[in-house]
């Protein structure tokens, strides 16, 4: 039964081309993001395919639309996402 649940929950993530299209961003962009830190994104399989869960990808347009700051224990990106979602 456990197995169903954690199936249900992989197919609510998104893949990276999903989450390009919906930030109008290239795929390698999210990726680098992923890698900065800027998104969270969880590994899967064997590959280590990258998926993200559309609640965090929320949470993040929320936090540029409004300009809210980072929590206190992240350290600020090298870039903003701002010129990439914002501008679209």
């Amino acid at each position: 039964m456990k197995e169903m649940g954690n199936n249900k929950q992989m197919s609510t993530m998104l893949t990276v081309r999903e989450v390009s299209r919906l930030l109008h961003i290239h795929s390698n962009t999210l990726r680098r993001w992923s890698d900065q830190g800027i998104i969270k994104a969880y590994r899967i399989g064997p590959r280590g395919d990258r998926r993200f869960k559309p609640e965090d990808i929320a949470v993040l347009l929320l936090q540029e639309s409004k300009g809210l700051p980072k929590d206190e224990g992240e350290s600020e990106p090298p870039e903003s996402i701002d010129r990439y979602v914002m501008s679209r």
